[in-house]
């Protein structure tokens, strides 16, 4: 879209899209592919060949070589020696170069993953969550109110102020007071700690089903949306299975499924000491599941688990974290991404007890839903 200074109003013309090189092109499927092979480049690149193969993206003058030529002057990967054993059995290692992708590969990913889920949000100035008491913040709600003592300049609205002034001194003796000053209203801007729970149980590979990728993707997207649209809210992301533990941001990408069972009460407890240690008053936990828990930790070191069904001791754990949360005033989103009717009750009880919010979500619009609720899940302001 173009601006005719000649005439009033704007002329249209056709939208083209942007010109890629073959390595721009090669780069984006490249960066799919990792994310698929949780960061491995050498099964990336076997898949990229193969897609080469079918439909053909490269020519004679830029080959699948020249492509990795250019990721490493560009500094998507680096070289390293591999001293791992080889395989001849001699004891000695290999010493051969192998490929590694870099910190600029793991943070053009989580951009990546960003645009993907994110793209067709509007770009907003605002740094902060609105809460539903009003006060000084950069989202308006819509309504005026009278001028008070603090309130920022670029808060006045100056047609009703004018209005006033005139309404109040007449034409003759046009001026403007403070009593004639009308403000915008503004929300009050809070801060937020999000804890994310992925269940990385082998349930989430099952059935020809990959639902660890679309998970891992919205890790990153919603890591990447706070650090850069929200810098003063903080996210942690955990993982949990028979365990739980945290996993730095930098390391999403290569975020595997394991042998696992589903320990949810180890997650929800590692994820409120993680947020008992937040100085913000806002917090809350996202919880990503395709599961019904089927693991806990015993006093001895050991496990207890029960695959068959759901298990009335596991579920109890699970409804008393959730109640625990709640007396932290930590709400629990859980987003569940199948549909077992029993697996609903379940969820059903268990968002009772927290006072939380479930959501019964697709792979496909999974992103969304949790973007969502993070912009909407305000909260009151605490006043200290």
């Amino acid at each position: 879209m173009e601006r005719d200074i000649h005439a009033t109003g704007f002329r249209f013309t056709t939208y083209s899209e942007p010109e890629q090189s073959i390595f721009e092109k090669l780069l984006d499927i490249f960066q799919e592919l990792l994310t698929h092979t949780s960061g491995d480049f050498d099964e990336a690149i076997e898949w990229l060949r193969a897609l080469d193969k079918e439909y053909d993206l490269t020519d004679e003058d830029y080959t699948i070589d020249d492509f990795i030529e250019d990721l490493k002057q560009k500094g998507y990967i680096r070289e390293e020696i591999d001293f791992d054993p080889d395989v001849d059995g001699d004891g000695q290692g290999d010493g051969k170069g192998k490929y590694r992708i870099t910190d600029k590969t793991e943070q053009a990913i989580r951009q990546r993953a960003l645009n993907q889920i994110f793209g067709k949000l509007k770009k907003s100035k605002s740094g902060n969550h609105k809460s539903k008491d009003t006060g000084a913040g950069a989202n308006t709600t819509g309504d005026k109110r009278n001028y008070r003592f603090g309130d920022k300049p670029e808060q006045i609205a100056m047609t009703e102020s004018l209005k006033n002034a005139y309404s109040n001194h007449g034409i003759d003796d046009l001026q403007l007071t403070e009593n004639d000053l009308v403000v915008n209203d503004t929300f009050y801007n809070t801060q937020m700690s999000t804890v994310l729970m992925i269940d990385i149980s082998h349930s989430m590979i099952l059935y020809g089903e990959d639902r660890i990728t679309p998970a891992k993707k919205v890790a990153m997207a919603l890591s990447q949306l706070i650090k850069t649209r929200y810098p003063k809210d903080s996210i942690d992301v955990i993982v949990f299975g028979n365990d739980a533990w945290p996993v730095k941001i930098k390391d999403l990408p290569y975020l595997k499924v394991g042998p696992y069972h589903t320990n949810t009460v180890a997650g929800l407890q590692l994820a409120m000491d993680i947020l008992r240690r937040k100085k913000n008053a806002n917090k809350q936990i996202f919880m990503i599941t395709d599961g019904k828990p089927s693991c806990l930790n015993l006093p001895n070191g050991e496990y207890y688990k029960n695959s068959a069904g759901l298990d009335p001791y596991i579920l109890e754990k699970c409804y008393n974290m959730a109640a625990q949360a709640r007396k932290l005033d930590i709400p629990i989103t859980t987003f569940m991404i199948t549909q077992d009717p029993y697996l609903r009750r379940f969820v059903e009880e268990f968002t009772a007890s927290n006072k939380g919010k479930a959501f019964y979500s697709g792979l496909g619009d999974l992103g969304e839903m949790i973007f969502e609720d993070y912009e909407n899940n305000k909260k009151k302001r605490r006043l200290k």
